[in-house]
């Protein structure tokens, strides 16, 4: 039975829309329904159930690298959501060993999903252009275990990716049109071009450069997440939802034609 140890990140979770990530530690964690002595955690299994100073119970809970990024990380640009994040992984059969260039890291959400897959014997490059986004992204990803499968560049892809031969290519940039050469010869022979674009006219722009340059099997989906208040004679979807966050586009390298 996994327990709770002094320096592990641990979830409390309150109910459906509160939980709390703390880090165990010598400390008195205070909240609107009473405090916890946190050193009172190490020891508890996983699971367990503990009550504040006022009888609020909460339970105790191991985090997932989604309660880290979603709780945890520090977000100064938009992120790319679990939901958009699951049909990367899935379209482009994203797994253990892949070689992933990651253009637009920003604050990393999408960096440490990436590398969380691709372990223990794939890796992550990350270009970013702007040098506070690279520092934030490294605090960042500090909290997840996953840096020495990830490896952040401050460069220009417009410049060219200093890897080739890569299983695939995720864009998340103003123009992703203009990198679409760049990603041709970085990628392997049917190698996955991914490209996260907020608008329709982004998405048009860059499958028509990636259709010139040579990709085949191009998709365009959009992703809607609706959330359930799931409850005896009430259920019925949430009325706030996660709809538009993005458009993702996935295409293949095929040899050009002679």
């Amino acid at each position: 039975m996994e327990v709770v140890k002094e320096g592990d990140y641990v979830l409390l979770y309150l109910d459906s829309r509160r939980g709390f990530l703390v880090e165990v530690a010598d400390r008195v964690f205070h909240t609107h329904r009473g405090y916890l002595k946190l050193k009172e955690l190490v020891g508890q299994p996983y699971g367990s159930r503990v009550r504040s100073s006022m009888g609020a119970e909460f339970v105790v809970l191991k985090p997932t690298l989604r309660d880290f990024i979603l709780k945890k990380f520090r977000r100064p640009t938009q992120i790319v959501y679990p939901k958009d994040v699951g049909l990367i992984l899935t379209y482009a059969g994203i797994g253990p060993g892949f070689r992933i260039a990651e253009a637009g890291v920003g604050s990393g959400a999408l960096t440490a999903f990436l590398a969380y897959y691709v372990r223990p014997t794939g890796r992550v490059y990350g270009y970013e252009i702007r040098p506070e986004f690279i520092k934030i992204a490294k605090k960042n990803l500090s909290y997840t275990g996953l840096m020495e499968y990830i490896e952040l560049k401050l460069k220009d892809v417009r410049d060219g990716f200093d890897e080739r031969d890569l299983d695939a290519v995720v864009l998340d940039l103003p123009t992703p049109w203009e990198v679409i050469p760049k990603a041709y010869d970085a990628l392997k022979n049917s190698g996955v071009l991914i490209s996260f674009s907020p608008t329709i006219n982004q998405v048009e722009k860059t499958v028509e450069a990636a259709k010139g340059y040579g990709f085949v099997s191009v998709e365009a989906v959009e992703c809607l997440e609706r959330r359930f208040k799931v409850k005896a004679g009430e259920t019925r979807p949430e009325t706030v939802m996660i709809g538009h966050t993005g458009y993702l586009v996935f295409t293949r390298k095929s040899l050009k034609s002679t």
